[in-house]
Formats: structure tokens, sequence, C-alpha cells
């Protein structure tokens, strides 16, 4: 089978490509360009490339560098921004395997005639009844089943995970054996655009105007203040310019057009249901119970599916889970996963309302 492998420059991907040769698969490895912007962290950067085409080198096979960066800009960094102005916390890296990873990407292994696309991810895919999923990977603590729900059939169909059912710890042996130069290389875990030294405050305030907030409680008693509300999020309880010493507070509410944030005890953030917008499904819609999953490495919680709207294979529904027990309230804009009773399978995901 002719496999088109995404190469990061990282460990992961690195030995993704050298399973897939060992397996007898003619692979090609392909580099995305994503970022044109500074960048010292993330998966963008010029010696990120480097290590990718010279892992292909090692292997033996050729390598391609695309250019999406005009997708990226339209895709991930213009929403990234768009919500912070309008006090949205979104999840950027999950916008680029959307938009990205996976569907730009497939688009061009059809136009060259590959068969499969494959990536580093710890994620598995499987088959239940007619239908595949992505499925959680063998090692708990490095699984991004996460960040790859929303791929639909077709995707499922031509995607290969060849590290999902490897552990990181034997992913890093597999490249020391082979010698592979990412073998030691430490993981990437930051947005790639945000840099270390500019952090999120210089990227946005680059590309919007900072409106100063008032914090308030629930009795609308002012109580501190913020430079830039557009940096505030659900949850938060440090940089909300509240004296020290008084009992701890967290931001419950976040109103941008207003220029005000509410804060509360910690249980004021906890609450009963949870809204979902534009939710896709792996397969059927699914209703009733399920675990649920809303942050990146978050433990998954037991919850019941009420579907709205009109549910249709692939098609985006509104859903409302109802908690078992409360939970802590998700920030508007990011990744509502949800898994079998298993915990095991992803059966759709949507964004927090």
């Amino acid at each position: 089978m002719k496999v088109l492998c995404a190469m990061s420059g990282g460990v992961d991907s690195s030995v993704a490509a050298a399973e897939l040769l060992a397996a007898g698969h003619e692979v090609v490895g392909v580099t995305m360009r994503l970022w044109g912007g500074d960048s010292d962290t993330g998966c963008c950067s010029i010696a990120d490339v480097d290590d990718a085409r010279r892992v292909a080198q090692q292997l033996g096979i050729d390598h391609l560098v695309f250019n999406f960066t005009d997708d990226f800009d339209r895709h991930v960094v213009e929403p990234y921004v768009d919500a912070h102005a309008h006090g949205i916390t979104p999840n950027p890296c999950i916008e680029c395997n959307r938009h990205l990873k996976f569907a730009r990407l497939s688009e061009r292994a059809d136009l060259l005639g590959f068969d499969a696309v494959a990536t580093g991810h710890h994620a598995r895919i499987v088959e239940h009844g007619a239908h595949r999923y992505v499925a959680r990977g063998a090692d708990e603590a490095k699984d991004q089943s996460y960040v790859v729900h929303m791929l639909p059939q077709r995707e499922l169909a031509r995607t290969l995970f060849p590290v999902g059912h490897l552990t990181k710890a034997e992913v890093r042996r597999r490249a020391d054996a082979a010698g592979l130069r990412t073998a030691h290389k430490p993981d990437s875990q930051d947005v790639c655009f945000i840099t270390h030294t500019g952090g999120r405050e210089q990227f946005l305030g680059d590309r919007i105007p900072f409106r100063a907030a008032r914090v308030v409680d629930a009795d609308g008693v002012e109580v501190g203040a913020v430079d830039a509300v557009e940096l505030v999020t659900i949850g938060q309880r440090r940089g909300i310019g509240l004296p020290g010493g008084g009992p701890k507070r967290y931001v419950v509410d976040v109103d941008v057009a207003a220029a005000r944030v509410v804060v509360g005890d910690e249980h004021e953030l906890y609450v009963d249901t949870t809204r979902v917008a534009a939710t896709t499904w792996a397969a059927d819609a699914v209703a009733g119970e399920v675990l649920v999953q809303c942050s990146a490495h978050g433990e998954a919680r037991r919850a019941t599916v009420r579907v709205e709207g009109s549910p249709d294979e692939g098609s985006p529904d509104e859903v409302v889970l109802d908690w078992f027990e409360p939970q802590r309230r998700v920030a508007p804009g990011q990744s509502v996963v949800l898994y079998d009773l298993m915990n095991e399978r992803v059966l759709g995901g949507g964004i927090a309302r």
C-alpha cells in the first residue's frame, strides 16, 4: 500500500514511518509547513522540518514539504483570534487536526495517488459493527484520541496510526534501536504560533485591541479589575486583579461586550448540564449514557446525552449533557468528546457553549 506519512520532526511520527516500512508499505514522508510567523515551540520550526527530512533520509524514503500556511491562517489562527475577541477559549490544535493534518492532507494524498495517510498520534482505529471508530491509544498517559475525535468514516477508512498500539517508552526504544535522530527529542506540547518569549498576550495584543474590564462578584459588587477581558477564561483563578489573603475565587462568567468578569467560589463553577454545539458523530448519533472527556488528558465522566435537532450521520447537531454528578463548567470553545461506556471508542464530539 502507498502511504503518505505525516512527519512532524518528532519521535512518534518518525517511528510511525519506520513501522510502515517494516510492514512492507511504500512510504513517503511529508512535513506540513503551517505557521509562517515566529515560532520557538510547537511543531512548525525550521529545526523540526530539518529533523523530519533527516529521519526520512535515515529510513531511505522520499520526503516532501507541503506549504499550507494560508489554510492554517484561515482555519486555525484567525478563528483563534476571533474567539478570544468574543470571550471564547478555543482549542487550536484540534482545529489544526480537523482542517489541516487530516482533511487537507487527505485531499493532497488523493491528488498524488496515495492509498492512505498516517500520523504519529497515540490513538487506534477499530471496527465495531459496520463502522470504524477512533479508539484510545495503548499508552493511557499519552492517549490522543481526544484530539483526533472528529474523523469521519471516510477518513477513518484511509488513516493509519502506526504507533497507537505502543507505549511511549516502546516508541523511544524502537527509535533508539533504529538509530533515529529523534529518539530522545522532547515532546512538543505547546501551540506552535505562541512563542515562549511573547506568549498569548503578545500574540493577541498584536492583532486585537484589549479592553479593560471590571471584576465583580455574584451580587455585582466590584472586587477587582483586569487589563484585558479577552485573556480571561472560565475557571481562571490567577491574574484577575483580586487582593491576596482572601478566599479562593474563580472566574464563573466572562462578558466581553459588557467588559465584565464575574467571580465566585469554586462550587459556583459546578453545573448539572453542559450544552455542546457543532457535534459530529463517528457514525450514528448517540443518545443515552456515555463517558465524556472535556480536556486532552482529563478524566472521562458519566453523562446522559440528549440530542437536539435532526440527527444524521456526519452532520453537526446540538446536544445537552446531563451529568450524573455536577461537573466544573467547561469553558466555551473547548472540545467535548463522547466515549462509549467501556471508555474505549470515540462516539462523537463537539464544542462547549
